[in-house]
């Protein structure tokens, strides 16, 4: 006889134990055995599928059920950058596709046009994708983000439970939330755009567990000054109004890292999981056939032939410089970039998007001169897998726009930064990062080719830039122990997938 759990045995019997007792006890038996299902359903950018992936794989490992939804042309990239026909190779892991309002992979939408769609239609699509599953949902993890599509109101429809996930650190969510806050104080929005450069931005901002935080460091959205970001205002404090009704969030941090501000947010919010780093928690998962069917998270085909050039560079002595997967700057900024590069006379591995260049045309000419001396310090890529990067012994320093994903991959792997932060979260971080945590410095936002030359000299072999990696290697210590047995991400990851038994039950 298998092993429920239960036995009926001789003595029980002796007992007196009744039928119906019996009865009871095995349905409960067979209710625990009921096997959980957790919806995703990201934000389609490629941080967040990326970032939420992840934690669907961890929770998959843990014996979560994982239907994971992704927009029509979104997986169609997955599909091509993993090279796979099919994605649904893994046992109670499987892939569905909601409308974009797009006819093929090739083609693109901005940011506010994939906000406007989603806004209109995301509501009706969650709806009967989730109501049709065969499997029925125990639980919806949708993007925090995603709450301007009426995630929370068609997880009421459903009458199924849902978990905010924030793919920010804690400090990028508060940086967020503070729109409410701001608000009701009447800081924001600003009066005029003269307040954007009279100094005004340098008003320090009351914000519970983060100390010294200045206008300026919040997203610009907070501010509130154009019509467009006065539209983005509103919309995060509906995010914020979202957030204060929902039981359960995940952030992606870990609690070492940002102690006194997660404290002040389990507060308000009690049941916070943080469940960083993740990428160290997937490296965890040790089932090698899970590892080998299992997709890429790029929406981008990755590069691999960078590896080669990085394996004949000596230890800690390569910049990489990637500013992530929607940044865009000037052509002229670009250059500028470059030229510091070269002149700081290190070697480096830069990422150059085809769209990195704002208004360009999908190919980046760059001056004869500056290709010619690249060749001989440089190695320039498409993509490729930052997390294999920025963990090879070559790699001493990471030249980054301060997108969290990138800024909790190099901590994982005690990479010192430079930040040029450009918008959302990145210039919370930055601040967060230079300040308080201590592994970066900035560079301005008018960029000058001086400035990225002495910044990297200093990163690379300067004093200040050994105080950096030091600071980053015991981040990365810190981190380590987090996600080890009884560290608080461990814990947090196994409270949460209680949680989300219980929700089955």
């Amino acid at each position: 006889m298998p092993n429920t759990g239960w036995r009926e045995t001789g003595n029980a019997r002796e007992k007196g134990q009744s039928k119906e007792n019996l009865k009871i006890k095995t349905t409960m038996v067979n209710q625990e055995k009921k096997q959980p299902h957790a919806v995703f359903i990201p934000y389609p950018l490629q941080s967040h599928i990326k970032c939420m992936l992840k934690l669907a794989r961890v929770l998959h490992h843990k014996g979560i059920r994982i239907t994971f939804v992704n927009t029509q042309s979104n997986h169609k990239r997955l599909l091509n950058s993993s090279g796979s026909h099919d994605l649904n190779d893994v046992p109670d892991f499987q892939f569905k596709t909601i409308p974009d309002g797009l006819d093929n992979a090739e083609q693109t939408q901005t940011t506010s046009e994939i906000t406007s769609y989603l806004a209109k239609n995301l509501f009706g699509s969650l709806v009967d994708l989730v109501g049709g599953l065969e499997s029925p949902a125990t639980c919806i993890v949708a993007d925090g983000i995603l709450s301007f599509a009426k995630t929370l109101l068609a997880a009421e429809k459903l009458k199924v439970p849902i978990i905010l996930n924030w793919i920010f650190a804690a400090c990028g969510f508060m940086g967020f939330y503070q729109a409410k806050v701001l608000m009701e104080k009447g800081i924001v929005p600003l009066k005029d755009e003269s307040y954007l450069t009279n100094g005004h931005l340098d008003t320090l901002v009351d914000i519970p567990g983060m100390k010294g935080i200045r206008l300026r460091d919040l997203p610009e959205h907070v501010l509130g000054v154009k019509p467009t970001t006065i539209e983005s205002l509103n919309f995060l404090v509906q995010m914020a109004n979202d957030a204060d009704k929902v039981q359960h969030m995940i952030i992606h941090t870990f609690d070492e890292l940002e102690s006194s501000l997660i404290n002040e947010l389990r507060s308000k919010f009690p049941r916070i999981y943080t469940v960083g780093p993740l990428e160290l928690l997937v490296n965890q998962i040790v089932d090698q056939k899970e590892n080998k069917n299992f997709i890429s998270y790029s929406l981008r085909k990755e590069e691999p032939t960078c590896f080669k050039w990085l394996e004949s560079k000596e230890p800690n002595s390569v910049v990489y410089v990637n500013f992530g997967s929607l940044a865009v700057m000037s052509l002229e900024t670009l250059v500028e970039f470059g030229w510091g590069l070269v002149n700081s006379n290190h070697y480096f591995l830069w990422v150059i998007r085809s769209d990195l260049v704002d208004g360009g045309s999908g190919s980046i000419v760059l001056p004869l001169e500056l290709v010619e001396a690249i060749k001989g310090k440089g190695f320039i890529s498409n993509w490729c897998s930052q997390e294999e990067v920025l963990n090879h012994s070559s790699v001493g320093g990471f030249l980054t726009h301060g997108g969290w994903g990138s800024v909790i991959e190099s901590l994982s792997a005690g990479v010192p930064m430079l930040c040029w932060p450009v918008s959302s979260d990145q210039k919370t971080n930055c601040r967060q990062m230079c300040t308080e945590w201590e592994v970066a410095m900035e560079i301005e936002r008018n960029v000058k080719r001086n400035e990225v030359e002495k910044l990297l000299k200093e990163l690379m072999e300067g004093a200040k830039g050994e105080k950096l990696r030091n600071k980053a290697n015991e981040w990365m210590k810190k981190a380590r122990i987090a996600i080890a047995t009884n560290g608080s991400s461990f814990l947090n990851i196994e409270k949460l997938v209680n949680e989300i038994h219980v929700f089955s039950k």
